[in-house]
């Protein structure tokens, strides 16, 4: 089972390794120490925590799980589809919507909001081993 050092375990939720110490500490996410005396979180648990703490019961029933809750970093109105970005943790996600969709939703910098997603192509990869 892969187990994730408390930074690693940071940038994978989009907080600080502080954050994640405190968690840790207070029991919120079960850590221990491995052969080497760091911190670690075995990936079951992390996986665990994710989903308990993801939100997915915000917002309408939809058929779309993917569901990631951000801030509004940039829209550009200039083109014929305004594209809006979402900073959502470690995610960056880009939308086309149509000019009056962004308007209607007052889409602005620095507003929360939610990017849905819903495909049948999505790629999954891993990180190449060192």
């Amino acid at each position: 089972m892969p187990q994730f050092r408390i930074s690693e375990a940071a940038e994978l939720l989009g907080v600080s390794a502080d954050t994640v110490r405190r968690w840790a500490d207070s029991g919120r996410l079960p850590a221990h120490r491995d052969a080497h005396g760091h911190r670690v979180v075995d990936g079951a648990d992390l996986a665990a925590y994710t989903r308990k703490e993801s939100g997915h019961d915000e917002g309408p029933v939809s058929s779309a799980r993917n569901r990631f809750r951000g801030l509004v970093t940039a829209v550009t109105k200039d083109t014929v589809m305004p594209q809006v970005e979402i900073q959502a943790g470690p995610h960056r996600v880009v939308s086309l919507m149509s000019r009056e969709a962004v308007d209607e939703l007052g889409l602005a910098v620095g507003c929360v909001a939610w990017a849905v997603v819903k495909s049948t192509n999505v790629i999954v990869e891993l990180p190449r081993s060192p």
